[in-house]
C-alpha cells in the first residue's frame, strides 16, 4: 500500500556553537528521513554525522528494487524488510565511522547519534541510536516514539524513583550510552507504526528537545499546516530559549495511506 508523504527539514548552528555538527537527509524519493547529531569536537562530529547520512542515502539508492538488500548486516528473523534495511544501513554507517577512527588517530572517538524514519508497504518504521528523537503528532496529541539511549533514561528504567524535579535537574543529561562509530558494531532500536492520514512525524536532534518542553513542541506543530513554517518556528524557538546546541528538525506529514 502506497503512502504519500510531504516533508521539510532544516538545521541551525544555534547560538553557542562555532560550527554545526548535525546533518540531515530528506530523501523523498525513497521516503527516508534521517537526522544525525555528531560528536567528537574539532569538526570531527560533523564528519561522523555526514558519513552516516551519506551512507544511508547510498545504501537506499543501491537497494532500490532489490528484495534481498539487507546487506552487509545479516537480516534478523522476525523483522520486516523495512526494519532490516534501516538496521543494516545504520550498522554499515557505524562500521565505516569506526573504521575511519580506528585507521586515523585524527578521527579517534568521533561518533554520532542517528534517528531514521522510513515509510514502506503501509508502515512507518523508526530506527535510532542515541538521544535524537522522533515524535508523532496525531489528532493534536504528541507522542515520543523513541527512547533516549542516555544515562538519565538508564536511571529511570532501573527504577531509581526519581521525582520530576530530580529528572529536570539531573546533572548529566547530555551523557549518552550508545552512539554510532564508537565501537565496531552497534545495536539499533526499532519501532513500527501504522500511520494515518494527517499524522505529522518530527525527527530532531537534542538541540531542539533540550530547549523546548514537549508541550511547546506540540503547540508549535499543531499551529502550522505549512511544514516549512512549522520547522522554522521550532528552530527559532529553540534558539530563543538558549540555542546552546546545534538544532535540526525534519517534519514529515502523511498525506494519504
Amino acid at each position: 500500500m502506497a503512502i504519500r508523504i510531504e516533508s521539510y527539514g532544516e538545521t541551525n548552528v544555534g547560538r553557542k556553537r562555532a560550527h554545526n555538527e548535525d546533518n540531515l537527509l530528506v530523501f523523498d524519493e525513497h521516503q527516508l528521513y534521517v537526522v544525525a547529531d555528531g560528536m567528537g569536537g574539532h569538526g570531527h562530529g560533523e564528519v561522523a554525522s555526514e558519513m552516516l547520512v551519506d551512507t544511508m542515502r547510498a545504501y537506499y539508492e543501491r537497494a532500490a528494487g532489490d528484495e534481498d538488500a539487507t546487506w552487509p548486516a545479516r537480516p534478523e528473523r522476525g523483522r520486516t524488510r523495512a526494519e532490516n534495511m534501516l538496521s543494516a544501513g545504520i550498522k554499515y554507517g557505524n562500521y565505516l565511522i569506526w573504521e575511519r577512527g580506528h585507521a586515523d588517530p585524527k578521527y579517534k572517538n568521533m561518533g554520532t547519534t542517528v534517528v531514521a524514519l522510513y515509510f514502506d508497504e503501509g508502515e512507518a518504521t523508526v530506527a535510532w541510536v542515541g538521544d535524537s528523537r522522533v515524535y508523532r503528532l496525531r489528532d493534536g496529541e504528541l507522542e515520543q516514539l523513541t527512547m533516549d539511549h542516555s544515562l538519565l533514561n538508564d536511571y529511570i528504567k532501573a527504577g531509581a524513583g526519581m521525582t520530576p524535579e530530580e529528572i529536570a535537574n539531573f546533572p548529566h543529561k547530555n551523557i549518552i550510552v550508545r552512539a554510532c562509530g564508537l565501537k565496531e558494531s552497534v545495536e539499533v532500536d526499532l519501532e513500527r507504526q501504522a500511520p494515518q492520514a494527517g499524522d505529522v512525524y518530527m525527527l530532531c536532534s537534542d538541540g531542539l528537545n533540550g530547549e523546548l518542553e514537549d508541550d511547546q513542541i506540540r503547540h508549535i506543530m499543531a499551529s502550522h499546516d505549512d511544514l516549512q513554517a512549522m520547522v522554522k518556528e521550532l528552530l527559532d524557538e529553540a534558539c530563543e530559549h538558549g540555542g546552546r546546541d546545534n538544532i535540526t528538525a525534519i517534519a514529515a506529514r502523511v498525506v494519504s495511506t
